[in-house]
């Protein structure tokens, strides 16, 4: 005869198992490496969404997570002395100096009018919002701007749609309106009932990558894409003048004249699938 079976009384009860289960994923969580917080606040993906509904509640929450934000500065010389210890030398020495980069009167031009804002962090990053605007042709192609020639005297490659910084408070539909105003009246006059915007063909990305026009400053673009027709426009290759590119007050006037800015832009038709979504 074999002896009756023992009762298992060495095995967890159904609670203690819940309760070790919960500690690994706490730990297996807890161990993940922290993402800094100078990263860009909004997802990497593509997204389709109403113009008007850019601030959704997960933005929000990230952005209470974010450092707290730089917008102003008394000068640009308060800007420079404020970024040179956060930023590497030699890049930041190369600001209006290497050919087709900017200067610390442009990055302060764009704080001031509430074009950019900066994280205060080490290094900082610079968050724009800009939109690209799809210009298409009677022959269906669309418009791309080659390249610019700045007041330097360089020239500064391009090779994608029209694009324009968004101001604060401006929806992506009236920046594309105002900024085929600016890069292309000078062909086209004004813009009423010649200028057609497709509000159905918005679409919202984010790219995080340095800035050619500040080397060595991080940079998150939250870009709002925009299809367009614009009546009037040649059919060949064309360049236009810049029309005011740096608006504002008789102090931003005076900083601008010592910014870099465009004074010729260059375009031409391409087909749509040559062009990166």
């Amino acid at each position: 005869m074999f002896p009756p079976p023992q009762p298992l009384t060495n095995l967890p009860s159904l609670p203690d198992l819940l309760l070790t289960a919960l500690s690994v994923c706490f730990l297996v969580s807890s161990s993940k490496p922290h993402i800094g917080s100078t990263r860009c606040p909004f997802p990497r993906r593509f997204l389709k969404i109403p113009a008007m509904s850019l601030t959704t509640t997960s933005s929000k929450n990230n952005l209470s997570a974010l450092p707290p934000r730089r917008h102003n500065f008394a000068s640009p010389q308060s800007l420079s002395d404020w970024l040179k210890p956060r930023l590497p030398s030699e890049s930041f020495a190369s600001w209006g100096v290497k050919p087709g980069t900017k200067n610390i009167h442009n990055l302060w031009l764009e704080l001031s009018q509430g074009e950019t804002s900066l994280a205060d962090s080490t290094p900082p990053v610079r968050t724009v919002q800009v939109v690209l605007v799809r210009v298409t042709g009677k022959h269906g192609k669309l418009l791309v701007e080659s390249h610019q020639e700045l007041s330097d005297g360089n020239v500064r490659k391009r090779g994608r749609p029209l694009s324009e910084k968004m101001k604060p408070s401006e929806d992506p539909e009236s920046a594309a309106v105002r900024g085929i105003r600016e890069e292309l009246g000078s062909v086209i006059g004004g813009v009423e009932d010649i200028v057609t915007v497709d509000p159905n063909s918005y679409e919202m990305r984010v790219e995080e990558r340095g800035s050619g026009s500040y080397p060595g400053l991080p940079g998150c673009y939250v870009l709002h894409t925009l299809s367009a027709t614009v009546e009037g426009l040649p059919e060949g290759d064309f360049c236009t003048y810049e029309v005011d590119e740096y608006g504002g007050d008789f102090d931003d006037k005076k900083v601008a004249d010592q910014a870099v800015s465009v004074k010729k832009h260059y375009w031409t038709w391409v087909s749509a699938d040559s062009i990166e979504p």
